[in-house]
């Protein structure tokens, strides 16, 4: 879902992870604590989040952790089903995962997406659920973390995520990450954006994406000027 928080310019310097904060889990330098303050979601997040994502300093699934009081971060490739991540009975249906959807659906919700940000729910067939009913009464949503390849990896080895709602999010902006990254579609967003989006929408709260993305709008500063200062110095 998240195709874009991996990219080389992101990538922790070597010997960082020791100088790194205890709480938000950054290089030191990049520390953003200051700027954190914790939502109160109803609906619980979690990531399954790619191995060779851990290691990205522009990465966000650990500060989803932060800031969103209900959620949690789980590193892997494949899990046998929800209950075995989450250590207890869920139920399925009562749960939706993020992911891309096609380019023909891409096309369909851009026209909504000039109004806000447009979440949708599909059927089995990959069409849109016109009825708001498919997204009510959602306990939690599955987030991928990781760049596109990633993503996909973690889609295919744990088919658990069929039997949950498929979401697609049609942000009405790009990412902040701007030329940070690469990404192989402009609707990519980090995994941050794409939950404090989601939830915005899920739980009729737009003020969550103010809140939520303060701390990464300091992120993404603090790295262009470390660049910057580092450019100086050649």
């Amino acid at each position: 879902m998240t195709p874009a928080d991996a990219t080389p310019e992101g990538a922790t310097p070597e010997g960082a992870a020791s100088l790194a904060c205890p709480a938000c889990g950054k290089p030191l330098s990049l520390c953003l604590c200051a700027a954190i303050r914790p939502i109160d979601n109803k609906i619980f997040v979690l990531i399954l989040q790619h191995p060779q994502e851990k290691a990205q300093a522009l990465g966000t699934a650990h500060l989803v952790t932060r800031i969103f009081q209900r959620s949690a971060l789980k590193p892997g490739l494949s899990w046998p089903g929800l209950k075995r991540v989450l250590g207890r009975e869920v139920e399925m249906k009562r749960w939706g995962v993020l992911y891309l959807g096609s380019a023909t659906l891409k096309a369909r919700m851009q026209e909504q997406a000039a109004a806000g940000d447009v979440l949708i729910a599909l059927d089995r067939k990959g069409e849109p659920l016109a009825s708001p009913a498919a997204l009510a009464g959602l306990d939690g949503i599955i987030v991928l973390d990781g760049n596109w390849a990633q993503a996909k990896a973690l889609w295919w080895r744990n088919p658990w995520l069929l039997k949950a709602r498929r979401l697609v999010l049609q942000p009405a902006s790009g990412s902040l990450y701007g030329a940070l990254r690469r990404e192989p579609r402009a609707e990519s967003l980090s995994t941050l954006e794409a939950v404090a989006r989601s939830l915005a929408c899920l739980e009729a709260r737009a003020e969550i994406v103010e809140t939520a993305l303060e701390p990464f709008r300091l992120l993404l500063k603090k790295y262009r000027d470390r660049g910057t200062r580092s450019a100086g110095h050649l």
